[in-house]
């Protein structure tokens, strides 16, 4: 049971609906939460450290959430109390991720010189309060705490974005954050088995898990999430949740713009998401939609389709083995 809704007032401004942008790594969620973020009405935040801490929480322990009850869900409430507020001081915490995402600069290096340090000097904040009707989060690894999230907010819509996990896996082996999870520091099975974050469910992948491969650990998490989105699109009212696949987001982005404007009733504007669809692909061949064929070898390959071969079927996209 949802629980009780609760009046949350940001610089003025009752939070209605907020929306929260999904997908497992590399779906191509940050596509979609740029589009959003450069839309009128909008403030969307991304990666603040305060959302971070609590969301890697009860991604990697999901039983915090499970024994807090309603807890879980002030606690997460508090921390985007916090993550929304508009001000040269709050956004001073943002990341240049989060500012990349607006189209604005990196901070400015602080007095020892470091660039983007928290409290460093800004250019002011990415959104005028005046203007600000809804509030959104794109921040990493959102979906590990989906569930905890509609409890905080029961009137919340999530976006997610389904991709295919090849080249989401492609994806993953270039990001050294992403690989970071697997070091034996932070891999823990030992403590928290099945393990959603990780991907692994099964107790022979967990005696394995040590010695697997990169691409095979990757496609794991790739599983493990697109696994948890089924759950979410089973278990979650139609009016609350739009999947985007980004194989289509991709190809017709005006589309997709149009869509997703009428499940939010608010406007993200076609331009917008058209020009950024081809900003991408100048920066990289098709922007990465099968682009797995060319950066996975063939061992990498068989690899991840092993591992995830009924997944990629039931999402539609045909491993290369079936012919």
């Amino acid at each position: 049971m949802r629980s009780t809704p609760h009046i949350l007032v940001i610089n003025g401004t009752k939070v209605r609906r907020p929306v929260f942008v999904l997908g497992a790594p590399h779906s191509g969620a940050e596509l979609l939460a740029r589009a959003v973020k450069r839309s009128g009405g909008f403030h969307l935040t991304t990666g603040r450290p305060g959302v971070l801490r609590v969301v890697y929480a009860f991604a990697r322990r999901p039983a915090i959430a499970t024994e807090r009850g309603q807890g879980a869900a002030r606690v997460l409430r508090d921390a985007f109390a916090e993550a929304w507020q508009i001000s040269g001081r709050a956004c001073a915490e943002c990341p240049d991720e989060c500012r990349e995402l607006g189209g604005l600069p990196p901070r400015r290096p602080d007095a020892s010189g470091r660039p983007g340090a928290p409290g460093a000097e800004t250019a002011g904040p990415c959104a005028d309060p005046a203007g600000v009707v809804r509030f959104a989060d794109a921040s990493p690894d959102l979906l590990y705490c989906a569930e905890v999230l509609l409890d905080a907010f029961p009137d919340a819509q999530l976006v997610q974005v389904i991709r295919d996990g090849r080249d989401a896996v492609a994806d993953m082996l270039a990001d050294e954050r992403c690989l970071a999870w697997f070091k034996p520091a932070l891999a823990n099975l030992d403590t928290v088995f099945p393990n959603p974050f990780l991907g692994v469910e099964d107790p022979a992948e967990r005696d394995r898990w040590q010695r697997a491969a990169p691409a095979v650990k990757c496609a794991l998490r790739w599983r493990g999430a697109v696994r948890l989105s089924a759950r979410l699109r089973q278990g979650t009212p139609e009016e609350q949740l739009f999947t985007v696949r980004y194989e289509e987001l991709v190809a017709r982005p005006r589309r997709v713009a149009a869509d997703l404007s009428g499940f939010l009733d608010e406007a993200v504007s076609r331009t917008t998401l058209s020009g950024l669809v081809r900003a991408g692909a100048r920066d990289r061949d098709d922007h990465g939609v099968g682009g797995w064929r060319e950066r996975l070898t063939a061992r990498q390959l068989t690899q991840v389709e092993k591992v995830a071969g009924t997944e990629l079927r039931r999402l539609g996209y045909r491993p290369s083995g079936d012919g």
